[in-house]
Protein backbone atom coordinates (compact mmCIF):
# COMPACT_ATOMS: atom_id res chain seq x y z
CA UNK A 1 0.00 0.00 0.00
CA UNK A 2 2.87 2.07 0.56
CA UNK A 3 4.14 1.88 -2.61
CA UNK A 4 1.22 2.24 -4.24
CA UNK A 5 0.92 5.52 -2.54
CA UNK A 6 4.19 6.96 -3.45
CA UNK A 7 3.39 5.91 -6.65
CA UNK A 8 -0.10 8.09 -6.90
CA UNK A 9 2.30 10.75 -5.69
CA UNK A 10 4.64 10.35 -8.17
CA UNK A 11 1.72 10.41 -11.20
CA UNK A 12 0.21 13.49 -9.46
CA UNK A 13 3.59 15.42 -9.51
CA UNK A 14 4.16 14.50 -12.68
CA UNK A 15 0.64 15.69 -13.98
CA UNK A 16 1.34 19.06 -11.79
CA UNK A 17 4.44 19.49 -13.91
CA UNK A 18 2.76 18.88 -17.63
CA UNK A 19 0.23 21.25 -16.44
CA UNK A 20 2.69 24.01 -15.72
CA UNK A 21 4.60 23.62 -18.44
CA UNK A 22 1.64 23.67 -21.02
CA UNK A 23 0.57 27.40 -18.48
CA UNK A 24 4.10 28.22 -19.60
CA UNK A 25 4.92 27.03 -23.24
CA UNK A 26 3.89 30.36 -25.98
CA UNK A 27 0.61 30.51 -27.61
CA UNK A 28 0.59 29.53 -31.26
CA UNK A 29 -0.20 32.51 -33.20
CA UNK A 30 -3.81 33.28 -34.42
CA UNK A 31 -5.18 31.04 -31.23
CA UNK A 32 -6.93 32.35 -28.58
CA UNK A 33 -4.84 33.27 -25.34
CA UNK A 34 -7.79 32.89 -23.10
CA UNK A 35 -11.66 31.14 -23.90
CA UNK A 36 -14.66 31.71 -21.44
CA UNK A 37 -16.72 29.41 -21.92
CA UNK A 38 -20.50 29.58 -20.53
CA UNK A 39 -18.72 31.44 -17.35
CA UNK A 40 -21.41 31.78 -13.98
CA UNK A 41 -21.40 32.86 -11.30
CA UNK A 42 -24.25 32.88 -8.87
CA UNK A 43 -24.48 33.96 -4.84
CA UNK A 44 -26.57 32.35 -3.22
CA UNK A 45 -29.61 34.72 -1.10
CA UNK A 46 -30.20 32.67 2.37
CA UNK A 47 -33.21 33.18 4.80
CA UNK A 48 -32.93 32.53 9.08
CA UNK A 49 -29.85 33.15 11.46
CA UNK A 50 -29.54 29.56 13.34
CA UNK A 51 -31.17 27.85 10.44
CA UNK A 52 -30.08 29.11 7.10
CA UNK A 53 -32.36 28.27 3.70
CA UNK A 54 -31.59 29.20 0.27
CA UNK A 55 -34.54 31.29 -0.91
CA UNK A 56 -32.80 32.76 -4.25
CA UNK A 57 -29.53 33.45 -5.77
CA UNK A 58 -28.26 36.70 -7.25
CA UNK A 59 -26.95 35.83 -10.92
CA UNK A 60 -24.06 38.20 -10.89
CA UNK A 61 -22.46 36.40 -14.08
CA UNK A 62 -24.65 34.36 -15.87
CA UNK A 63 -23.31 32.25 -19.23
CA UNK A 64 -20.05 34.99 -20.74
CA UNK A 65 -18.24 33.70 -23.16
CA UNK A 66 -15.88 35.40 -25.21
CA UNK A 67 -12.15 34.84 -26.57
CA UNK A 68 -9.00 36.93 -26.15
CA UNK A 69 -6.29 36.37 -28.39
CA UNK A 70 -2.39 37.13 -27.50
CA UNK A 71 -1.42 40.63 -27.99
CA UNK A 72 -5.20 42.14 -28.47
CA UNK A 73 -7.06 44.12 -26.15
CA UNK A 74 -10.68 43.56 -25.52
CA UNK A 75 -12.74 46.11 -23.83
CA UNK A 76 -16.00 44.88 -21.55
CA UNK A 77 -18.45 47.79 -21.08
CA UNK A 78 -21.96 48.11 -19.59
CA UNK A 79 -24.12 49.72 -16.87
CA UNK A 80 -22.80 49.53 -12.90
CA UNK A 81 -23.88 45.97 -11.66
CA UNK A 82 -24.11 44.26 -14.89
CA UNK A 83 -20.76 41.44 -13.55
CA UNK A 84 -17.79 43.45 -15.75
CA UNK A 85 -15.59 42.83 -12.06
CA UNK A 86 -16.86 39.76 -11.27
CA UNK A 87 -15.86 38.62 -14.27
CA UNK A 88 -12.70 40.00 -13.92
CA UNK A 89 -12.54 37.88 -10.14
CA UNK A 90 -13.62 34.99 -11.52
CA UNK A 91 -10.48 34.45 -14.49
CA UNK A 92 -8.30 35.48 -11.60
CA UNK A 93 -9.76 32.57 -9.16
CA UNK A 94 -10.41 35.37 -6.48
CA UNK A 95 -13.83 33.85 -6.70
CA UNK A 96 -15.03 30.50 -7.68
CA UNK A 97 -17.34 30.06 -10.61
CA UNK A 98 -20.54 28.46 -10.28
CA UNK A 99 -20.16 26.94 -13.45
CA UNK A 100 -18.17 27.18 -17.15
CA UNK A 101 -15.17 26.81 -18.15
CA UNK A 102 -12.05 29.43 -18.65
CA UNK A 103 -9.37 27.91 -20.78
CA UNK A 104 -6.15 29.46 -20.68
CA UNK A 105 -3.52 28.30 -23.33
CA UNK A 106 -6.16 25.31 -23.25
CA UNK A 107 -6.12 24.48 -19.49
CA UNK A 108 -9.27 24.63 -17.89
CA UNK A 109 -8.25 27.45 -15.01
CA UNK A 110 -11.64 26.87 -12.90
CA UNK A 111 -10.13 23.48 -11.42
CA UNK A 112 -6.47 24.16 -10.63
CA UNK A 113 -5.09 24.22 -7.52
CA UNK A 114 -1.63 24.25 -6.12
CA UNK A 115 1.69 24.92 -8.65
CA UNK A 116 -0.37 25.21 -11.77
CA UNK A 117 -2.46 27.91 -10.21
CA UNK A 118 0.74 29.48 -9.20
CA UNK A 119 1.60 29.51 -12.78
CA UNK A 120 -1.62 30.79 -14.51
CA UNK A 121 -1.48 33.50 -11.77
CA UNK A 122 2.24 34.32 -12.51
CA UNK A 123 1.34 35.16 -16.30
CA UNK A 124 -2.34 36.79 -15.52
CA UNK A 125 -1.99 40.13 -13.33
CA UNK A 126 -4.50 42.87 -12.85
CA UNK A 127 -4.73 46.27 -12.31
CA UNK A 128 -7.23 47.79 -9.88
CA UNK A 129 -9.48 50.74 -10.45
CA UNK A 130 -8.69 52.94 -7.40
CA UNK A 131 -5.17 53.97 -7.23
CA UNK A 132 -5.80 55.41 -3.61
CA UNK A 133 -6.57 52.24 -1.79
CA UNK A 134 -4.81 49.33 -4.18
CA UNK A 135 -1.32 50.57 -2.76
CA UNK A 136 -0.52 49.80 1.22
CA UNK A 137 0.14 53.24 2.60
CA UNK A 138 2.74 51.63 4.95
CA UNK A 139 4.88 50.11 2.25
CA UNK A 140 7.62 52.08 0.11
CA UNK A 141 7.05 51.86 -3.79
CA UNK A 142 9.67 49.59 -3.92
CA UNK A 143 8.12 46.89 -1.60
CA UNK A 144 5.17 47.44 -3.25
CA UNK A 145 6.59 46.70 -6.67
CA UNK A 146 8.46 43.95 -5.50
CA UNK A 147 6.31 42.16 -3.82
CA UNK A 148 5.42 39.71 -6.07
CA UNK A 149 8.57 38.41 -6.23
CA UNK A 150 8.25 37.00 -2.84
CA UNK A 151 5.63 34.41 -4.56
CA UNK A 152 7.60 33.89 -7.54
CA UNK A 153 11.71 34.50 -6.20
CA UNK A 154 12.09 32.42 -9.44
CA UNK A 155 12.02 35.95 -11.36
CA UNK A 156 14.03 38.06 -9.45
CA UNK A 157 16.37 36.66 -7.02
CA UNK A 158 17.25 38.88 -3.67
CA UNK A 159 20.17 40.34 -4.72
CA UNK A 160 18.65 41.59 -7.78
CA UNK A 161 14.95 43.05 -6.75
CA UNK A 162 16.06 46.22 -6.43
CA UNK A 163 18.17 46.67 -9.78
CA UNK A 164 14.51 45.10 -11.50
CA UNK A 165 11.82 47.49 -9.58
CA UNK A 166 13.60 50.47 -10.85
CA UNK A 167 13.86 49.18 -13.83
CA UNK A 168 10.07 49.11 -13.88
CA UNK A 169 9.67 52.42 -12.58
CA UNK A 170 11.49 53.68 -15.58
CA UNK A 171 9.28 51.67 -17.99
CA UNK A 172 6.12 53.20 -16.28
CA UNK A 173 7.92 56.74 -16.66
CA UNK A 174 8.53 57.16 -13.14
CA UNK A 175 12.22 58.50 -11.37
CA UNK A 176 14.22 55.16 -10.56
CA UNK A 177 15.01 57.34 -7.62
CA UNK A 178 11.40 57.05 -6.21
CA UNK A 179 12.03 53.63 -5.02
CA UNK A 180 11.79 54.06 -1.07
CA UNK A 181 8.85 57.16 -1.41
CA UNK A 182 5.79 55.99 0.10
CA UNK A 183 2.25 56.08 -1.79
CA UNK A 184 0.56 59.57 -0.55
CA UNK A 185 3.71 61.41 -1.98
CA UNK A 186 2.43 60.33 -5.48
CA UNK A 187 -0.37 62.05 -7.68
CA UNK A 188 -3.21 59.32 -8.68
CA UNK A 189 -1.96 59.18 -12.22
CA UNK A 190 1.52 58.02 -10.83
CA UNK A 191 0.55 56.07 -8.06
CA UNK A 192 -1.86 54.07 -11.29
CA UNK A 193 1.31 53.53 -12.93
CA UNK A 194 3.02 52.18 -9.55
CA UNK A 195 0.29 49.67 -10.15
CA UNK A 196 0.62 48.80 -13.67
CA UNK A 197 4.34 48.28 -12.53
CA UNK A 198 3.50 45.64 -9.65
CA UNK A 199 1.16 44.14 -12.84
CA UNK A 200 4.30 44.29 -14.62
CA UNK A 201 7.06 42.65 -12.30
CA UNK A 202 6.59 38.72 -13.38
CA UNK A 203 6.49 39.33 -16.83
CA UNK A 204 2.49 38.65 -17.37
CA UNK A 205 1.01 37.35 -20.80
CA UNK A 206 -2.28 38.80 -19.67
CA UNK A 207 -3.41 41.88 -17.41
CA UNK A 208 -6.97 42.64 -16.79
CA UNK A 209 -7.34 46.09 -15.91
CA UNK A 210 -10.63 46.50 -14.12
CA UNK A 211 -11.98 50.22 -14.82
CA UNK A 212 -8.15 51.24 -14.66
CA UNK A 213 -8.57 55.14 -15.09
CA UNK A 214 -11.90 55.91 -14.05
CA UNK A 215 -10.90 57.68 -10.76
CA UNK A 216 -8.65 59.59 -12.40
CA UNK A 217 -8.52 63.10 -14.01
CA UNK A 218 -9.48 63.11 -17.93
CA UNK A 219 -6.02 64.12 -18.58
CA UNK A 220 -4.39 61.90 -16.53
CA UNK A 221 -6.24 59.51 -18.08
CA UNK A 222 -5.52 59.52 -21.83
CA UNK A 223 -1.31 59.71 -20.37
CA UNK A 224 -2.24 56.44 -18.56
CA UNK A 225 -4.20 55.05 -21.54
CA UNK A 226 -1.02 56.17 -23.72
CA UNK A 227 1.40 54.49 -21.37
CA UNK A 228 -0.47 50.98 -21.79
CA UNK A 229 -0.43 50.99 -25.56
CA UNK A 230 2.83 51.35 -25.05
CA UNK A 231 3.34 48.87 -22.70
CA UNK A 232 1.41 46.04 -24.86
CA UNK A 233 3.48 46.78 -28.07
CA UNK A 234 6.68 46.42 -25.83
CA UNK A 235 6.03 43.22 -24.05
CA UNK A 236 3.17 41.84 -26.61
CA UNK A 237 0.58 41.65 -23.44
CA UNK A 238 -3.06 41.41 -23.84
CA UNK A 239 -5.75 43.51 -22.08
CA UNK A 240 -9.04 42.83 -21.06
CA UNK A 241 -9.87 46.35 -19.85
CA UNK A 242 -13.31 46.88 -18.06
CA UNK A 243 -14.87 50.20 -18.05
CA UNK A 244 -18.12 51.96 -18.32
CA UNK A 245 -16.59 54.99 -20.37
CA UNK A 246 -17.33 54.11 -24.04
CA UNK A 247 -14.90 56.58 -25.64
CA UNK A 248 -11.52 55.45 -23.58
CA UNK A 249 -12.94 51.78 -24.23
CA UNK A 250 -13.20 52.33 -28.33
CA UNK A 251 -9.66 54.36 -28.29
CA UNK A 252 -7.66 51.72 -26.57
CA UNK A 253 -9.95 48.18 -27.51
CA UNK A 254 -9.25 46.12 -30.73
CA UNK A 255 -12.97 44.40 -30.03
CA UNK A 256 -15.57 45.16 -27.84
CA UNK A 257 -18.08 43.21 -25.58
CA UNK A 258 -21.11 44.59 -24.19
CA UNK A 259 -22.68 43.43 -20.70
CA UNK A 260 -25.74 43.38 -19.81
CA UNK A 261 -27.12 41.82 -16.40
CA UNK A 262 -24.71 39.44 -16.24
CA UNK A 263 -24.79 38.61 -20.03
CA UNK A 264 -22.87 39.33 -22.83
CA UNK A 265 -25.26 41.02 -25.24
CA UNK A 266 -23.13 42.11 -28.39
CA UNK A 267 -19.50 41.41 -29.39
CA UNK A 268 -17.71 42.19 -31.70
CA UNK A 269 -14.59 44.38 -33.18
CA UNK A 270 -14.06 48.27 -32.40
CA UNK A 271 -15.56 49.84 -35.47
CA UNK A 272 -17.96 47.07 -36.03
CA UNK A 273 -19.70 47.43 -32.81
CA UNK A 274 -19.47 51.61 -32.55
CA UNK A 275 -20.42 52.17 -36.53
CA UNK A 276 -23.00 49.50 -37.23
CA UNK A 277 -24.15 47.79 -33.54
CA UNK A 278 -26.96 45.57 -34.14
CA UNK A 279 -28.15 44.78 -30.44
CA UNK A 280 -30.43 47.66 -28.88
CA UNK A 281 -28.98 47.87 -25.59
CA UNK A 282 -25.74 48.86 -27.73
CA UNK A 283 -27.48 50.92 -29.85
CA UNK A 284 -29.10 52.87 -26.64
CA UNK A 285 -25.55 53.14 -25.29
CA UNK A 286 -23.88 54.19 -27.99
CA UNK A 287 -26.68 57.10 -28.64
CA UNK A 288 -25.26 59.05 -25.17
CA UNK A 289 -21.89 59.10 -26.10
CA UNK A 290 -20.84 62.74 -26.68
CA UNK A 291 -20.40 63.81 -30.00
CA UNK A 292 -17.73 66.43 -30.72
CA UNK A 293 -19.16 67.37 -34.22
CA UNK A 294 -22.39 70.19 -33.35
CA UNK A 295 -24.03 68.89 -37.04
CA UNK A 296 -23.42 65.48 -36.57
CA UNK A 297 -24.77 65.39 -32.97
CA UNK A 298 -27.74 67.44 -34.48
CA UNK A 299 -28.98 64.67 -36.86
CA UNK A 300 -28.78 61.93 -34.43
CA UNK A 301 -31.47 60.09 -32.54
CA UNK A 302 -31.34 59.70 -28.52
CA UNK A 303 -32.66 56.23 -27.64
CA UNK A 304 -34.05 56.78 -23.66
CA UNK A 305 -34.18 53.47 -22.32
CA UNK A 306 -37.47 53.32 -20.17
CA UNK A 307 -37.82 51.77 -16.86
CA UNK A 308 -34.91 50.59 -14.27
CA UNK A 309 -32.44 47.81 -14.36
CA UNK A 310 -33.90 44.47 -13.25
CA UNK A 311 -32.55 42.82 -10.34
CA UNK A 312 -30.17 40.10 -10.68
CA UNK A 313 -31.93 38.27 -7.97
CA UNK A 314 -34.58 37.74 -10.23
CA UNK A 315 -33.97 38.60 -13.98
CA UNK A 316 -36.45 38.66 -16.60
CA UNK A 317 -37.78 35.56 -18.27
CA UNK A 318 -36.32 34.68 -21.70
CA UNK A 319 -34.25 38.06 -23.49
CA UNK A 320 -33.23 40.06 -19.72
CA UNK A 321 -33.17 43.15 -22.43
CA UNK A 322 -36.60 42.96 -23.21
CA UNK A 323 -38.33 44.98 -20.14
CA UNK A 324 -36.19 47.98 -21.78
CA UNK A 325 -35.93 47.32 -24.74
CA UNK A 326 -38.79 49.16 -27.94
CA UNK A 327 -37.99 45.85 -30.11
CA UNK A 328 -39.15 43.10 -27.44
CA UNK A 329 -42.01 40.78 -28.58
CA UNK A 330 -43.73 37.29 -27.44
CA UNK A 331 -40.43 35.64 -28.52
CA UNK A 332 -38.24 37.40 -25.89
CA UNK A 333 -40.11 36.36 -23.01
CA UNK A 334 -40.33 32.91 -24.16
CA UNK A 335 -36.10 32.20 -25.01
CA UNK A 336 -32.94 32.98 -24.23
CA UNK A 337 -31.32 35.00 -27.55
CA UNK A 338 -28.35 33.33 -28.36
CA UNK A 339 -24.72 34.99 -29.12
CA UNK A 340 -24.92 34.88 -32.95
CA UNK A 341 -23.37 36.01 -36.27
CA UNK A 342 -26.04 38.91 -37.54
CA UNK A 343 -26.66 38.45 -41.55
CA UNK A 344 -25.30 41.46 -41.94
CA UNK A 345 -21.88 40.36 -40.62
CA UNK A 346 -22.16 36.82 -41.90
CA UNK A 347 -19.42 35.43 -44.39
CA UNK A 348 -17.16 37.58 -42.56
CA UNK A 349 -13.76 35.24 -42.27
CA UNK A 350 -11.99 36.28 -39.03
CA UNK A 351 -11.38 34.27 -36.47
CA UNK A 352 -13.56 37.33 -34.41
CA UNK A 353 -16.61 37.47 -35.53
CA UNK A 354 -19.19 39.94 -34.45
CA UNK A 355 -21.97 38.25 -32.05
CA UNK A 356 -25.22 39.26 -31.08
CA UNK A 357 -27.53 38.42 -28.55
CA UNK A 358 -30.55 39.60 -29.82
CA UNK A 359 -33.54 37.92 -31.70
CA UNK A 360 -34.39 40.76 -33.91
CA UNK A 361 -31.09 42.14 -34.59
CA UNK A 362 -31.91 41.56 -38.45
CA UNK A 363 -34.81 44.06 -38.05
CA UNK A 364 -34.48 47.66 -39.04
CA UNK A 365 -33.13 49.36 -36.28
CA UNK A 366 -36.13 51.44 -35.47
CA UNK A 367 -35.59 54.67 -32.96
CA UNK A 368 -38.50 54.69 -30.17
CA UNK A 369 -39.91 58.22 -30.39
CA UNK A 370 -39.68 60.41 -27.33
Amino acid sequence: MADLSKNDEAVAAANEEALVAAIDAPVERGEPILQVRGLKKHFPLTQGILFKKQVGAVKAVDGVSFDLYQGETLGIVGESGCGKSTVAKLLMNLERATAGEVFYKGQDITKLSGRALKAVRRNIQMVFQDPYTSLNPRMTVGDIIGEPFDIHPEVAPKGDRRRKVQELLDVVGLNPEYINRYPHQFSGGQRQRIGIARGLALNPEIIICDEPVSALDVSVQAQVINLMEKLQDEFNLSYLFIAHDLSIVRHISDRVGVMYLGKMAEIGTDSEIYEHPTHPYTQALLSAVPVPDPEARAHRERIILTGDVPSPANPPSGCSFRTRCWKAQEKCAQEVPLLAVPSVFKGQDTPAAHFSACHFAEEKQVVPAH
